[in-house]
């Protein structure tokens, strides 16, 4: 099985949750989403499998959050998703998706429930 991790090598969550893959003998790929943000298209087949609108999949703790003032876009999905593109930053981490599942690594062990 092969699963693919959206990383931020900077954030411990993410760096606990590529080590418990590596840990568990899954095939990965790594990718730095502050280098290669997700397509739209990718983003939101993300967001159907996470079972999230837009708004939950923004770390709000960002300035940035407040700087663009997404609270004001918050009802407008694709407004939110080209956010998100455009300021990879907010977007919650670590994202693992596996056997057309995705679930964000907090804490790590979530994980292990989709491989």
């Amino acid at each position: 099985m092969k699963a693919k991790i959206f990383h931020n090598p900077r954030c411990s969550k993410s760096r606990q949750t590529l080590a418990l893959l590596l840990d568990n003998n899954i095939e990965i790929e790594v990718i730095n989403y502050l280098k290669t943000p997700p397509n739209h298209k990718t983003l939101q087949n993300i967001l159907k499998m996470l079972g999230m609108d837009p708004i939950d999949l923004i770390r709000k703790g960002e300035a940035l959050y407040k700087e663009l003032d997404i609270d004001n876009h918050a009802d407008n999905a694709q407004t939110l998703i080209n956010i998100m593109i455009k300021n990879p930053i907010l977007i919650e981490r670590p994202i693992v998706v596996a056997n057309n599942k995705a679930v964000i690594g907090r804490p790590p062990e979530l994980v292990l429930d989709i491989i």
